[in-house]
């Protein structure tokens, strides 16, 4: 295992008791953030309590390099539920509770919804067949029955941070260790490394749902137009699946589904209407003042990709087409309001993790 040439700053400063059990974590956390089924860039994160400290993700940092670098810093527990359970606004400043000044990156925003947990281990992953299913308005009943038998939960889509840990913490039962976040992701606990994880990949192949039929994109009306323009072709071929069904076009059209598309990708999906180029779309963008589209739809052919999106946004972009190709047409979706994706673009923390991410 490959600890960064062994100077791995985290595991060097553990007790030889704790050193087990972290690593197994370490090991865990980048098996899961190099499946894109289950972690997409830098969405994700995982965690573990030792006494009265918690290793958790930094913000902005890879789940799939947890092995070469040190992505975890340790925040004290016993302050930050305080907060959480009197509803203090710190709660959502989890770098005010990091314990060890030698760490400078950031907790995860996420922070507060590990800490509720009294499990030692919490995981965390943005599942492509949870995500199928939890961004539609009839979730709990497409769900319940495929996840009979387990202790689990859905809540509504929240804010992600301190909102949504009080809103997650409302909702826990005695044994609930599995906790499905509607237009968000999965959330899973257990008293050992193993334990979560073999829980993660139950709901997984449980809420497993196949692919529709692939259709054929037009490669060379694609390349066609992208000549002479910022766009080129997407690495990943089955990203043209969002353009080839006139349903998916609506789908991926109509709004924003999970906040990490947001973050990445901006709201919703930007449609090439007939009789439209790119270079005009580009234009009529920088008139406003605002982002131009990092990948646009070309019904009927495929998908367009920006040259400069980052890996972070080609991730969300393949995301956003492998949930939607396991949703039926007549899938009722729910989107996210104007206000909640205003309050994410906006959030300090979300910025921070994006800057992370262009670098």
């Amino acid at each position: 295992m490959n600890f960064n040439n062994g100077l791995n700053m985290t595991l060097q400063r553990l007790p030889d008791e704790q050193l087990a059990d972290m690593a197994e974590l370490i090991r865990v956390s980048a098996m899961l953030g190099a499946d894109p089924m289950l972690v997409q860039s830098a969405g994700g994160n995982t965690s573990i309590k030792q006494n009265d400290r918690m290793w958790i993700k930094a913000s902005g940092t890879l789940l799939e390099e947890a092995q070469d670098k040190d992505i975890f810093v340790p925040v004290d527990l016993p302050p930050l539920r305080r907060c959480i359970a009197q509803g203090d606004p710190q709660a959502d400043q989890p770098q005010a509770f990091l314990s060890d000044a030698a760490y400078t990156l950031r907790p995860s925003i996420e922070t507060s919804l590990h800490a509720i947990f009294e499990q030692r281990v919490v995981l965390h992953v943005h599942c492509i067949h949870t995500l199928a299913h939890a961004i539609r308005t009839d979730a709990l009943e497409s769900i319940s029955h495929r996840l009979e038998g387990l202790d689990w939960v859905i809540v509504p889509y929240t804010k992600p941070g301190a909102n949504l840990a009080k809103t997650v913490s409302k909702s826990l039962r005695m044994n609930t260790n599995i906790v499905i976040l509607a237009n968000h992701g999965l959330l899973v606990a257990g008293d050992s490394v193993e334990q979560a994880l073999s829980r993660v990949l139950e709901v997984h192949e449980r809420l497993a749902i196949d692919p529709a039929a692939k259709r054929t994109p037009d490669v060379k009306a694609l390349a066609q137009l992208a000549e002479g323009t910022a766009y080129e072709l997407p690495e990943h071929a089955p990203v043209h699946q969002l353009a080839l069904e006139p349903h998916r076009v609506q789908q991926a059209s109509s709004g924003s589904l999970y906040p990490d598309h947001v973050i990445f990708c901006g709201v919703a999906v930007t449609v090439l209407e007939p009789g439209d180029d790119l270079n005009s779309i580009e234009h009529r963008c920088a008139e406003v003042d605002c982002r131009a589209p990092v990948f646009v739809l070309v019904p009927g052919a495929g998908v367009l990709v920006r040259r400069d999106a980052s890996k972070g946004t080609r991730a969300l972009i393949r995301c956003l087409a492998d949930v939607l190709v396991r949703v039926p047409a007549e899938a009722p979706l729910n989107y996210l309001s104007d206000a909640q994706n205003s309050e994410l673009l906006n959030w300090d923390a979300e910025q921070y993790r994006q800057a992370l991410n262009a670098r």
